[in-house]
């Protein structure tokens, strides 16, 4: 049942995620020369922030006269009930593939490199080992919580020491960042939402300004020959970059090569009015969230706890061959965990046909985690062979047709 609830809030999300994933990749894509990459970079954490706001302890919706607290069951829809418990089952399958396939790529990618340890490499500034690797043709930082310096075999001949000054330097800040480990996070949560090809995307973009604002930061102070140096290096370096499912940050990849070698050429001073309008775009939109979230009144803060999961009952096969049709008045408590207890029939009609599976299906619905819960929840459920159900305004009614 957790990875059935686990399933649904991630697919609730979606609307959302999407919204924010293509806003970012746009600016991403059509927004660094008036806002920089830096700014830019930092606007992603939007992404969880908006998504935190959006579901708030208080970010709940009233249990009655809602729209989902009266619904008609019918086989199909029932049907429809034990297959979402199939998508929820094949989601964890795909994305513990996908986890197992990023661990083995990386796992065989670093033992492929066969490292040898530079014991004396006078230019390292960085505090970290140092190693060469005849298997790598671009600089690269690799390790996750201890950082090592990758540098190709033939580095001496591939690079000039000024040159080789400035690479140093651009994994310095990729070090002193923990960008590895903030890839790997950004990996992680991709790999959570494999479904949704804009959360790819966005993924793709974090990468790309992840190496824009190095360079930013690398060529800030830099003159007009130095950045001509490592615009040169990073053509030389970008041919053989890793690619696929990898984490680690490198100095060279020919994907985003133009768009940094682009970004160096107008790299100075961006648009302030660009720069305030999106903050207060974003400002609106959180504060959009966080208020829209706010229940609407304190008096019906106990009584605003809204279903995550219900798992419909099934209509007994004996009673559905015979033709019974009946009703099972149900009364139930929410904890403050959000799950049912306390269980009673109050009346069914006829006696003892639908009570089993009634209880059975409750026990198993899941509500919003609230403060106090709520008790002496009442509920009647509708077990019927057509969809003609007569309603009442008294309590809530869902309808099982057969």
């Amino acid at each position: 049942m957790a990875i059935q609830i686990g399933f649904n809030w991630l697919i609730e999300q979606q609307l959302l995620l999407s919204l924010l994933f293509a806003g970012f990749v746009l600016l991403e894509r059509f927004g660094l020369k008036a806002l920089g990459s830096r700014f830019v970079y930092k606007l992603a954490w939007l992404i969880p922030v908006s998504v935190l706001l959006a579901n708030l302890p208080s970010a709940i919706k009233p249990l009655q006269n809602s729209g989902i607290s009266y619904h008609l069951i019918t086989p199909n829809q029932a049907l429809t009930n034990g297959l979402s418990v199939s998508w929820a089952l094949l989601y964890v399958i795909i994305t513990t593939v996908l986890l197992i396939a990023a661990v083995v790529t990386h796992t065989r990618f670093v033992k492929g490199l066969q490292l040898t340890e530079l014991a004396h490499f006078k230019q390292v500034t960085i505090g970290v080992k140092t190693y060469t690797s005849a298997q790598v043709a671009t600089p690269m930082v690799i390790g996750v919580f201890n950082s090592k310096l990758v540098l190709p075999h033939n580095y001496n001949t591939q690079f000039d020491n000024a040159t080789l000054a400035l690479i140093l330097e651009h994994e310095n800040v990729h070090i002193k960042r923990k960008d590895n480990l903030i890839n790997v996070v950004l990996l992680l949560a991709t790999i959570l939402l494999w479904f949704n090809p804009l959360a790819w995307m966005a993924y793709a973009s974090c990468r790309r300004l992840q190496e824009l604002t190095c360079d930013e930061r690398v060529l800030s102070n830099k003159t007009t020959q130095q950045q001509i140096l490592y615009s040169k290096a990073l053509i030389n370096c970008a041919a053989n970059a890793p690619a696929g499912l990898m984490a680690y940050s490198h100095y060279g990849d020919k994907k985003t090569m133009l768009q940094r070698l682009t970004n160096i050429k107008h790299n100075g001073a961006h648009s302030r009015l660009a720069k305030g309008s999106v903050l207060l775009i974003a400002a609106s939109l959180l504060s959009g969230l966080a208020v829209a979230k706010q229940p609407e009144a304190s008096a019906k803060k106990e009584t605003s706890i809204a279903p995550v999961m219900r798992i419909e009952p099934l209509y007994p096969k004996q009673a559905a061959e015979q033709g019974i049709s009946g009703s099972v008045v149900l009364k139930y408590d929410i904890t403050p965990a959000g799950k049912t207890a306390n269980i009673t029939v109050v009346k069914a009609e006829p006696e003892a046909v639908f009570n089993k599976e009634a209880k059975r299906a409750l026990m198993q619905w899941q509500y919003t985690p609230s403060s106090m819960g709520q008790q002496n929840v009442l509920i009647q459920l509708d077990f019927a062979l057509n969809s003609t159900v007569t309603k009442s305004d008294l309590i809530e009614r869902v309808n099982i047709s057969h």
